[in-house]
């Protein structure tokens, strides 16, 4: 207990030394030449970075630093920042949470993976495939967190059913990473199932004009989550060896649907729909929306329609509480600070300065951003990785003449590739404090689904991209 309690005090330690040396490099660039914009921009970059790295404060805490220092440095006016932290995508992501909050208050999404794991069967290998699926699928629309302290209950229930040996323990540990791995990666399949990739659209919207809908999302995302996932459960599947055609008796209980969980689902459905068409409806009709306001609808939709014959309505303003509304926050400094470095003309020297880059072979520049990208964020938010990297990476791409969602779409999708450590994502952390993963374990196999990530969304990216 010492021990932990010394290894705390020295992180927090850390924490205050970075953030007092973030201070002072701020002061230092930002007024070594009072009249450089462009210092200002940098100095106020760092800073972000160094707090975020470090967590200084929460994460959500340093993205309202823009809010703090953009109009005294002349970066951006009250306006321009009220439009980065109102960025369509912050809405976009806010209806996507209040959708999800309905699914979860009224457990839609258990009724979901229940159905699944009946339908799949009860040898281990399709008990492996069901939770999996189940934890793919559900992470598309609500967090991977959500998804995984759900499906954790249900794990625990099929592992408490075997009998204690090496066969069973090893059932139980893939068990557990699949449940934890396949919730990050259903996230990458549209833009509201991972936060990193609202960030990215947003970013890339703001600073250049550049808008992803979510059907486009879509059919990059998904095809590269979905063999991600079935490289994942091939992966599995050959450890388990011998004990796929094993058979556990298994109690996954199934309850009627009620009216609620109906009218929740439909009202989902349809939203999904109107995402999936927008562009053939605008094509159609000439009227002109946005994805976030199809998203906001169905959010408003559900505080109207009532749970059952009486005056409750399938959402009230108290259910609220429970929306992450710091990644909103996270959100609207990620796009503030990227607007920054584009007014300043930070960006237009990151542009100036990659010309010496296009001599690298395009494949091998993109393999480097994978890369970096993926092993960064097993130590770092990977909101704040992408929030950081995204405007960098765009000019990067403009300087070596290469399309700017060919570098930014493989960056933000390696960001939820986090498998190796506890930290590195919610799911990861949750099946580690199940006490059926060890660190070694994680990272091991992470190791391997790491490099596999990298494989598949370099070789998707540089044939489809």
């Amino acid at each position: 207990m010492s021990s932990i309690s010394s290894m705390l005090s020295v992180f927090q330690h850390k924490k205050t030394i970075a953030g007092i040396l973030g201070c002072i490099v701020f002061l230092v660039i930002a007024f070594w030449d009072k009249d450089s914009l462009q210092n200002r921009a940098i100095a106020m970059a760092l800073l972000m970075v160094v707090f975020w790295i470090f967590e200084v404060v929460p994460i959500y805490v340093t993205a309202l630093i823009p809010l703090v220092l953009c109009t005294p440095l002349s970066l951006l006016d009250p306006t321009e920042l009220a439009l980065a932290y109102g960025n369509n995508n912050v809405y976009l992501f806010l209806g996507g949470f209040i959708l999800a909050l309905a699914l979860e208050k009224w457990n839609v999404h258990h009724q979901i993976a229940s159905r699944i794991l009946a339908i799949m069967g009860s040898t281990k290998s399709k008990i492996l495939l069901g939770f999996g699926l189940s934890s793919y699928l559900l992470s598309m629309w609500i967090s991977n967190t959500a998804t995984t302290l759900m499906m954790l209950p249900m794990a625990i229930s099929i592992i408490q059913a075997q009998q204690e040996s090496e066969e069973s323990n090893r059932f139980s540990l893939l068990l557990m990473l699949t449940v934890a791995y396949a919730a990050s990666i259903g996230g990458m399949a549209t833009l509201v199932g991972s936060p990193p990739n609202t960030q990215m659209a947003g970013t890339l919207e703001s600073t250049f004009g550049i808008e992803i809908s979510f059907w486009e999302w879509m059919q990059i995302g998904l095809p590269i989550s979905l063999i991600v996932f079935i490289v994942l459960n091939g992966f599995f599947q050959i450890i388990l060896g011998s004990q796929r055609n094993e058979k556990i008796l298994i109690n996954i209980q199934q309850a009627k649907w009620t009216a609620p969980q109906k009218r929740v689902l439909l009202t989902f459905a349809i939203v999904i729909f109107l995402w999936v068409t927008r562009g053939l409806i605008v094509d159609y009709t000439g009227i002109s929306f946005k994805d976030s306001s199809v998203a906001v609808l169905g959010g408003i939709v559900l505080f109207l329609i009532p749970s059952n014959n009486n005056s409750d309505k399938l959402l009230q303003w108290k259910d609220t509480v429970k929306i992450p509304w710091g990644i909103l926050v996270l959100f609207g400094g990620g796009i503030a600070l990227a607007s920054s470095l584009e007014k300043s003309q930070v960006l237009e020297l990151i542009f100036q300065s990659t010309s010496s880059l296009s001599s690298w072979h395009y494949i091998y520049l993109l393999l480097l951003i994978i890369s970096i990208s993926m092993f960064a964020t097993e130590l770092m938010s990977n909101l704040a990785l992408v929030s950081v990297l995204v405007p960098i990476i765009a000019m990067l791409a403009l300087g070596m003449g290469q399309s700017i969602f060919s570098f930014c779409v493989p960056l933000t999708l390696a960001a939820s590739c986090a498998f190796m450590m506890p930290i590195s994502t919610p799911p990861n952390a949750i099946v580690f404090s199940s006490g059926k993963v060890s660190i070694k374990q994680m990272a091991t196999y992470g190791f391997f689904m790491n490099i596999f990530s990298i494989l598949i969304i370099l070789l998707f990216s540089y044939f489809f991209i």
